[in-house]
């Protein structure tokens, strides 16, 4: 029996609903009604391990593209700013955009408290399904969605077109906002940052919110809804999400030489290297060392620092463990004295975090302002 999109809409809308009982019905209802497959054009990329191989709409078929387009799971649509429809094979790189899982588009709707009739401001247009599921539940009067890439804005606008939403497009920097529609009631971003842009605080109403995942390089996120009080200062908490968007491109890594280990001081660590595959851990490291990238092997973990050239690297010591740091900056002492502030304080996940920001500086604590806290990369 062929496959029917809007059985499968509606599957799909029971799943993210499932997942997530708190769920606005608006959203359950937007996810059921806007025809995914229309965004996914007719080629995704899917990982290899070693890069990307590209699947193709006519060789898997109509069925099987239906059921891959109406599984809750991200398709990358470009890597390295190659389209997966103009590929002929498998590409190595990281990806520039894709069409993200519908249930992280409405977990984002949903922490931004967004309601109809307030006008928002959408960071990443992308293949423009997201800017359709927001167009259904807001009005598409209500919705501006700008889109860095000139190429993908074409195609989301011809995909939203198709779809029949009419939003507010624009193309260019995100991260500068889009003021020739401002004010906004709300901005909320389908990419990560590593700090708030300041003309988002600058193109909000009185009250508005910024809603966005603080990510760094290494790739920790936080997702996070701040509203502006009078003064102009936002406040908000960190949800327990443990998912991120791609960074904006602009906070990107820079690209990386081949590491090779130098020689430093080496001495015992206090704390086991370990806590860094915990999410929350990952995340403390991240904002104590925020310009630093890190690594795993069989053996321990690296940290490089992209701005110096700093390293540090642990090895197995006995019971114990052994690191060797080099460079300007000793980073395993940034990093292991945050892993004891937060272990002090509970070893929390991310519900405990918050943060405040203005345009000119922004600081994440732990429990309160007064609590273990540092500053972002602004």
């Amino acid at each position: 029996m062929p496959a029917d999109p809007a059985a499968l809409r509606l599957a799909l809308a029971e799943e993210v609903t499932a997942a997530n009982p708190a769920l606005d019905s608006g959203w359950r209802d937007a996810v059921a009604a806007v025809p995914r497959e229309l965004f996914l054009g007719t080629a995704a990329f899917r990982p290899t391990g070693t890069g990307w191989e590209p699947v193709y709409r006519a060789e898997v078929g109509e069925d099987e593209w239906l059921r891959m387009v109406y599984s809750d799971q991200t398709w990358v649509t470009q890597v390295e700013e190659k389209d997966a429809a103009d590929v002929t094979g498998p590409v190595a790189g990281s990806p520039t955009s894709s069409a993200t899982l519908p249930s992280l588009v409405v977990r984002t709707a949903q922490v931004a408290e967004l309601r109809p009739g307030q006008k928002v401001l959408e960071v990443g247009t992308g293949t423009g399904y997201s800017t359709a599921v927001l167009c259904h539940r807001l009005g598409a009067g209500n919705v501006v969605s700008i889109e860095y890439d000139a190429v993908l804005a074409a195609s989301a606008a011809a995909h939203l077109s198709e779809a029949g939403c009419a939003p507010t497009l624009a193309v260019g920097d995100g991260l500068q906002g889009c003021k020739k529609h401002a004010d906004y009631d709300a901005i909320i971003a389908t990419c990560s940052v590593r700090s708030i842009p300041h003309s988002w605080f600058w193109q909000l109403n009185d009250g508005g919110s910024i809603t966005t995942t603080i990510c760094g390089w290494m790739l920790a996120a936080g997702m996070i809804r701040l509203v502006l009080d009078d003064e102009g200062t936002a406040h908000g908490r960190f949800t327990g999400d443990t998912i991120t968007y791609m960074l904006a491109r602009p906070h990107e890594r820079p690209p990386s030489p081949s590491f090779f280990r130098l020689e430093g001081d080496s001495r015992r660590t206090r704390l086991d290297p370990g806590l860094l595959e915990e999410w929350a851990g990952r995340f403390v490291a991240q904002l104590a060392a925020p310009s630093a990238e890190l690594m795993t092997t069989s053996s321990g973990i690296i940290l490089r620092d992209v701005a110096t050239g700093s390293q540090a690297w642990t090895e197995p010591d006995g019971e114990g463990w052994t690191v060797c740091q080099h460079g300007p900056l000793r980073l395993w002492d940034q990093v292991e004295q945050a892993l004891l502030l937060w272990r002090d304080a509970g070893a929390p996940d991310l519900t405990e975090f918050g943060m405040t920001a203005t345009p000119f500086e922004q600081t994440v604590w732990i429990g309160s302002p007064k609590g273990p806290n540092w500053q972002l990369p602004v």
